[in-house]
Formats: structure tokens, sequence, C-alpha cells
């Protein structure tokens, strides 16, 4: 499973770095926070160092989005009316344009975010998708966004009824935005999780690639649903869905500067302070990232003769959070259905036994602390085992091959 770069707020440098140590990689980029020249600008940097792009035209909720940045772009709707006639046909054809000026190769299909799985929903999708097939894409493969509500994807029903009109979609690939129970970072909805869970086997069972955007290290989890990819960036807005982000005008990203370690065998965040309490206790080791995980980000941490005078900086943090989760995500697949659940399974009992040693220490991750959710995690993971182990288990070589 790879890691894309979900663009966000101040992230052209992030992008170019990890591109560039990677050496390979993806970044999904966004025009609420980049112009068409700064789209051009990065995307030619990108792919010079061996990446590529591809564009989230972000039209969740083109009616109510009032959001500057977006809705001065050439291929945003002008109409109410929307996907219907001539208006999506001129959308299409701007973000054909675009696509096609940034380098890519694939372009991503706008597709309004589903307060519920229904018939008018699913026409809608239809319809953006045969639109499509009668523009002239110039060779770009096509991938459908599939943006879902928290009510609709705690919807059994809808849920199902999703899954059963996918092999219809005439396209190769799904872009799956999930959006999180009120606003949560880390969720602890079990159901929710399970959710996710299947409906990215099931895109998958059905013959489609599956990249699964604005996503966390919680996300990790579905790799055992085959995932082609997860996408993540660095503040938190870009690691879970809010709709809210595309329709206000309101950067609250750069409102909330506190710096955060994460420590990815855990599975958790901590503030510096909690670090500087770990030392006293003598644990700080606990939370230290192994070599295997490829970043030396945050060494200075625990070379230093406190972690807060380590001069951590928040640059720092981003890259050692996405070098993590890079390292987890390329890793988390394994030759067998079996062996990767099994392996992510053991990896959240490791976890959660050293978080209750930590917090016994009084050392805690405050909300971004995984202990909450790992019984979800572990739920969601059982359920993915009961409802597609076994056509996951026969059908494994091929989905990751």
């Amino acid at each position: 499973m790879e890691l894309y770069l979900q663009f966000g707020y101040g992230m052209m440098e992030h992008s170019r770095s990890l591109i560039k140590y990677w050496g390979s990689g993806t970044v999904i980029l966004s025009p609420r926070d980049l112009n068409e020249t700064q789209l051009e600008r990065l995307s030619k940097e990108t792919i010079k160092l061996g990446g590529t792009v591809v564009l989230d035209p972000q039209l969740y909720n083109p009616v109510l989005t009032n959001h500057d940045r977006l809705i001065v772009h050439s291929f945003w709707p002008t109409s109410s009316i929307f996907p219907n006639g001539p208006e999506l046909s001129k959308c299409l054809i701007n973000l054909i344009d675009i696509n096609q000026r940034i380098g890519a190769k694939q372009i991503i299909l706008p597709g309004m975010i589903a307060k519920r799985v229904d018939d008018d929903w699913l026409e809608s999708q239809r319809q953006v998708i045969e639109e499509s097939q009668r523009c002239d894409t110039n060779g770009l493969s096509t991938i459908m966004t599939v943006a879902l509500s928290y009510d609709a994807l705690r919807n059994d029903d809808q849920v199902q009824l999703l899954l059963e009109s996918l092999p219809e979609w005439d396209v190769p690939s799904i872009y799956l935005v999930c959006e999180h129970p009120n606003g949560d970072y880390l969720v602890t909805d079990p159901g929710w999780l399970a959710n996710v869970a299947d409906v990215v086997a099931g895109i998958r069972l059905a013959g489609k690639q599956v990249i699964v955007g604005y996503c966390n290290h919680q996300m990790l989890l579905v790799a055992s649903s085959a995932a082609t990819a997860i996408a993540s960036g660095t503040w938190m807005n870009v690691r879970s869905f809010n709709e809210e982000k595309f329709i206000l005008q309101d950067d609250d990203e750069i409102k909330q500067r506190s710096i955060w370690y994460y420590a990815p065998h855990l599975f958790s965040e901590y503030k510096i302070g909690y670090l500087d309490l770990a030392k006293k206790s003598g644990v700080l080791d606990n939370l230290r990232t192994d070599d295997v995980y490829g970043s030396n980000f945050a060494d200075e941490l625990f070379t230093a003769p406190q972690p807060q005078l380590a001069g951590f900086t928040e640059q720092q943090a981003f890259r050692h959070y996405l070098q993590c989760l890079h390292h987890q995500a390329t890793n988390s697949v394994k030759q067998t259905f079996d062996e990767t659940i099994d392996t992510y399974v053991k990896q959240l009992d490791q976890a959660e036994e050293a978080l209750k040693v930590l917090h016994a220490k009084g050392i805690k991750g405050q909300k971004r602390d995984f202990l909450e959710s790992i019984d979800a995690n572990r739920g969601a993971a059982s359920y993915l085992i009961s409802n597609r182990g076994a056509v996951l288990r026969r059908k494994w070589p091929s989905l990751i091959s």
C-alpha cells in the first residue's frame, strides 16, 4: 500500500523534500491551497524529482462553497445546477485542461459528498462518469470521487447500496473520502471503521484501484482490505475529512501551533512536554522511534539533555510523521491476507500494552492518544475477517500484484 501526500496549507516544501527523499511518490494537489500558476510549478518540480501528481477538484458541495481560493478556478461551476447539463461538460473540459498542463496521468473526477447514498446521489455519480466518457480525456485514466458523510457511512443499508452499484461504474479507480464522526481525529466508532474497511474491500474486489484520501495512521487498517494507497499530510484537516474546510473561508490550520511527536509503534502523538515527563519518569525510550522507520527527523528529542530543549520544530514534526507513515504503509501489506491482518492486529496488541505502561506514568497523547481507538480498530479487523476473509484470502495474490 502506498502513501500519497495530501496537499494542504504550507506543504509545498514538505512535498518537494519528501518526494526527493523517497525518490518517488504521488502528491494529491489541492486547488483550495494553490492557484493555477502554483499548481503548474509544483507539479513540474514534483515530476522532475521522480514523483507524480493528481488533482483533487474538491467539488464536494459546490452549491454552498464560498471559499474564495476555490471558486476562482476555471473548472468551478458558475451555476447551482450541478452536475447537470452543459455546466458539467464545461467543468470536465476545464479539469482535463488543467490536468494536462500539470502533467498528470490520471484525472480525479468530481463527486459531491453523499449526505445519504440514494438513487439521486448514484445518478449524479453516473452522470459525471458518462460525461467524462463523452469528453476527450487525451489518455488520462479516470478516478471517480466517492465522498461519504458520516451518516451515510454508518448506515449499513446505504453502504450495501453503494457496494452493489460500484461494479457498474466504468472507471478503473476510486478516490474514497470518508467524513469522520463528530469531526474526531481518531475514531472510536467500530461500526464506522468496519464499514470503511468493507467499502475499500468491496471496491478492490470489484476490480478497481482505491485511494483513501484525508487519512491519518488509523487508516493503516485498510491495508488488510488491499487498499491501493492512503493519503495524508501535515495539519489535522488533511488527515481527517471535514467538508466545511472546502466551504468556509477559515484557515484553522494556522491557529493551532502545538508541535506533536509521532511514536509510530504506539500509533500515538505527543506534545513535547509529555516527552519531558517521560524522561523524568525513566521511560523516554518507550517513545523512541526505531531506526527501521527511516526517520532521523526526531532523533534530537532523545539525545538532548531534555526534549523541550532540543529545538524540535514544526517542520521536523511533520516530516517525521509522514516518513514514519510512509514506512508503515509501504510495509503493511504481506504476501497473504492472513499474514497482513494478523500482523496488524499484533501491532495493535503491542501498542495497547505499551500505552498502558505509559498511561500509568501519566504520559498521554490527549486527543491523539490511540489507546481508546484500539478496540474499535481491532473490532473492525475482526469484522473484515468474518465478512470478507474467505474471498480476500482467495483473491489476495491478484489484489496485491
